[in-house]
C-alpha cells in the first residue's frame, strides 16, 4: 500500500477527532468573546463627519442609499457609476441630507484605467480617502444552458469581481494613512448558490475568498467588511439583469422567475444596518438577517451529505476489497 496514503489516513484519524474535541471547548469561550466583542463594538461607532467615503454603483438601490446614509453622517462623498445624470440627482439629494461636499464621477469600474481616475480624482479633491464602498454589481438569471453567448457573461465577473478588486487596489495605500474601512457587497448566493444564477453566484464566492485573504494582508491598518445580502429592493431585484445574449436589459418578467417566492426588503433598513456596521468595522453584515440562519443550515446540510456520500464510498471500497480477496 502507498507510505503517504497511510501517513494522511493516520493524519487523519489522530486530527480529525483532535479538532472535533478541541472545538467543544474552545467554540463556547469564542462565543463569548464574539459577544462581549460585539457589545463593545455597538457603542464605538465611527464618526463619520468631515470624512471621506467613495461609492461605486451610487446611481440607483442599494449604492444610492448608502450615499444618502453616509451623508446623514456628515461625510464627503465620492459618487461613482456611469449614468451621470443620475448621478447629479443622487449628489443634490446627499447635499441636502447633510453632506458637506459631493463629488460626481462617471466612470465603469469593469475598466482598470477609469477606477484608477476615480480614486486619484478622490484624492486630489480631498486629499484623503477613508472608506471605499465597493458596491457595483450586475446579475443574469438564467439556466445554464439557456445562454446563448457565455462569453459574454465574463462581464459577470469584470463588474462584480475585477470591478471591486480594482478599485480596492488604487486605494489601499491611500486607507492605509487613514486607518480606512472597505466595504465589499457580495451576496448571499455565495453561499446558498440558487439555480438560474450560476456565474452571479460564482462572482460573489470569489469576492469572498479574495477579501478574506486581504483582510489578513491588511490587518489591522484597513478593515474589510463583507455584505451578504438577500434580496434588497433594487433595479437588480427589479429585473436589470444581461439577457441570453449578455446584454444588460430590464426585465421585469424574469426577475420573478428568480426572485419569485422570497420577500424583497425595503433598501432604506438595510443599508442603514450595513453603513452603521462598516462603521463599527464588523467583519460581515447579512440582511434580512433571516438569510445568517439559512448559510448555516445550507453550510450544515452539504457537510452531512458530504460525509454520507463518503462514508457510502468507503463502504463499497470495503465490500469490493473483501469480495475482491476472497
Amino acid at each position: 500500500m502507498d507510505l503517504n496514503y497511510l501517513i494522511h489516513k493516520s493524519m487523519s484519524l489522530v486530527i480529525i477527532p483532535l479538532v472535533l474535541v478541541s472545538l467543544c471547548w474552545i467554540l463556547p469561550l469564542l462565543f463569548l468573546f464574539r459577544l462581549i466583542f460585539s457589545f463593545f463594538q455597538f457603542f464605538s461607532q465611527e464618526n463619520m463627519a468631515g470624512k471621506v467615503v467613495l461609492v461605486t454603483g451610487a446611481s440607483s438601490g442599494i449604492g444610492e442609499q448608502m450615499a444618502y446614509e453616509y451623508a446623514k453622517k456628515g461625510a464627503c462623498l465620492v459618487i461613482v457609476a456611469r449614468r451621470k445624470k443620475k448621478l447629479e440627482e443622487v449628489a443634490a439629494q446627499a447635499r441636502e441630507l447633510g453632506s458637506p461636499d459631493v463629488v460626481v464621477v462617471c466612470g465603469d469600474v469593469s475598466n482598470i484605467n477609469e477606477c484608477k481616475q476615480f480614486i486619484d480624482e478622490a484624492i486630489h479633491h480631498f486629499g484623503r480617502l477613508d472608506h471605499l464602498v465597493n458596491n457595483a454589481g450586475v446579475t443574469g438569471g438564467y439556466p445554464f444552458e439557456e445562454i446563448t453567448d457565455i462569453t459574454k457573461f465574463a462581464l459577470l465577473m469584470d463588474v462584480n469581481f475585477w470591478g471591486t478588486v480594482y478599485p480596492t487596489y488604487f486605494a489601499i495605500p491611500h486607507l492605509r494613512k487613514t486607518k480606512g474601512k472597505i466595504f465589499v457587497n457580495s451576496s448571499s448566493c455565495a453561499f446558498l448558490q440558487p439555480p438560474r444564477l450560476s456565474f452571479y453566484s460564482a462572482s460573489k464566492a470569489a469576492l469572498i475568498g479574495f477579501f478574506e485573504a486581504l483582510r489578513i494582508e491588511l490587518a489591522p491598518s484597513v478593515t474589510i467588511t463583507i455584505a451578504t445580502l438577500g434580496i434588497i429592493d433594487s433595479e437588480m431585484s427589479r429585473g436589470k439583469i444581461l439577457s441570453k445574449d449578455g446584454e444588460l436589459i430590464l426585465s421585469p418578467e424574469n426577475s420573478k422567475g428568480v426572485f419569485e417566492g422570497f420577500p424583497v426588503m425595503n433598501t432604506e433598513p438595510a443599508t442603514k444596518s450595513i453603513v452603521d456596521s462598516i462603521c463599527r468595522g464588523e467583519r460581515y453584515v447579512t440582511e434580512p438577517q433571516w438569510y445568517g440562519a439559512i448559510h448555516l443550515l445550507k453550510n450544515g446540510s452539504c457537510t452531512l451529505r458530504r460525509n454520507r456520500a463518503l462514508q457510502k464510498k468507503q463502504t463499497e471500497n470495503a465490500f469490493g476489497n473483501v469480495s475482491n480477496g476472497s
